[in-house]
């Protein structure tokens, strides 16, 4: 099993991270959330856009994930 890549071991983990942060956003804001196929997809899209940025960026893609669920979290205070 490869670790790096786009189908290897840490790309998986982030993607079900990203998963699991939107899971917890449509709980928070009581949005029904939708099928098991788009609720990946959109996952996945997160991820490629957060790599998207941490290249333009010079960050990796834990700490814009993080800053995500930061702003997430300020934003409904």
């Amino acid at each position: 099993m490869a670790i790096w890549g786009k189908n290897g071991f840490i790309r998986k983990q982030e993607v079900s991270f990203a998963r699991k942060l939107l899971i917890w956003k449509y709980n928070q804001s009581g949005t029904a959330l939708p099928d098991e196929k788009a609720l990946s997809a959109h996952a996945q899209k997160i991820v490629d856009d957060a790599h998207v940025i941490s290249k333009k960026s010079g960050t990796n893609v834990l700490e814009i994930m993080k800053d995500a669920v930061k702003d997430m979290k300020n934003r409904k205070r």
